[in-house]
């Protein structure tokens, strides 16, 4: 845990967390500042994309004492989710490659929180659904720092880790933010397929790979495809380049082991039933069939062969346009002549 000499309520807390396979914990007292001008300028500038939710009351996002008039402070915990990449055809972002991580990580948060309600405290467990900015809360709580890709960065985890929160009446000493560590490194920019890192700790959310095989709803712009390379759901590219991973050790959860899924050709032939059949329990179950399917096909353009141009000629018939549309797209880059 990120607290060298901690008080013996934060001692109670770090075991708690370590007892519920956490690799991290650390507290933010509030109020606190986190970065309410940066921010407004980010929605401004439109660069959520079709993240609306991102822009609903962002005074709440920055200031949590409107989430919960009560709270005096919030405990921040990092849950390890790194696993080496699987050898099979369109890749998974690892976050995404076993069970919804939502549902296991606020699990071990509730039941922290029946400790702090023996306690008297009043709490609200959230992991990834509240109105919290959870980077620069976990900063400021000494989990790390935000990379030059904007994400949360590590020592011993690297960036491979699901942030979780606790609002909490009960009073905790605030831990230390750690100094920004990457120095003159760029790999995370020089490496990002789409130009979606624009400059140092800037991100363009639209251009993102993640976003536009999961957040974005409809067709992906034609010249996204061929950036979008063999990337099925999400994009680690960022995170396999930086130094500061090669010491990240496998998950201990089981329930982010590995799951075995059909290969490209035969997810194209899933009905409904059969998708969700399929991911059932994963993440990846809330993009539903169509846009799935829609991103089975752009890889598969991308990088195909002759063998599956059958499946997507008979996708380029399915029922759904996004997916008739997407298919033929990968027809045309299989069959250029």
């Amino acid at each position: 845990m990120n607290n060298r000499n901690p008080s013996p309520l934060q001692a109670d807390l770090n075991e708690r967390a370590a007892a519920e396979g956490l690799a991290m914990a650390g507290t933010v007292s509030v109020p606190v500042e986190l970065r309410r001008d940066y921010y407004k300028k980010w929605l401004d500038a439109g660069q959520h994309g079709e993240m609306a939710w991102m822009a609903r009351d962002p005074e709440r996002r920055t200031r949590p004492e409107l989430v919960l008039p009560e709270a005096k402070s919030i405990l921040v915990f990092g849950l390890n989710y790194y696993q080496p990449e699987p050898d099979r055809r369109g890749r998974i972002a690892k976050y995404a490659l076993g069970k919804d991580y939502h549902k296991v990580f606020l699990k071990k948060l509730k039941r922290i929180c029946l400790w702090l309600q023996d306690l008297g405290a009043v709490n609200r467990p959230y992991v990834d659904t509240g109105p919290l900015l959870e980077k620069p809360l976990a900063e400021l709580a000494g989990l790390g720092w935000q990379g030059k890709n904007t994400m949360l960065l590590n020592k011993e985890h690297g960036q491979w880790l699901f942030l979780g929160f606790i609002l909490t009446s009960q009073s905790f000493e605030a831990g230390a933010p750690q100094p920004d560590r990457c120095g003159t490194c760029t790999r995370c920019i020089d490496v990002c397929p789409t130009g979606a890192i624009t400059g140092p700790y800037q991100l363009d959310a639209r251009k993102r790979i993640s976003y536009l095989t999961i957040e974005h709803k409809g067709s992906i712009p034609l010249p996204y495809r061929p950036l979008i390379g063999d990337h099925l759901y999400g994009c680690d590219d960022c995170l396999d380049v930086c130094p500061w991973n090669k010491w990240a050790k496998p998950t201990g959860e089981a329930a982010f082991s590995l799951r075995p899924y059909p290969d490209l050709r035969d997810m194209l032939k899933m009905d409904d039933e059969a998708f969700h059949q399929c991911f059932a329990g994963s993440p990846i179950r809330r993009l539903k069939r169509a846009r799935f399917l829609r991103n089975v096909c752009v890889v598969l353009g991308n990088t195909g062969s002759a063998e599956d141009v059958p499946a997507l000629r008979e996708a380029a018939g399915d029922e759904d346009p996004l997916v008739r549309e997407h298919a033929q797209w990968a027809l045309e880059q299989l069959n250029p002549c």
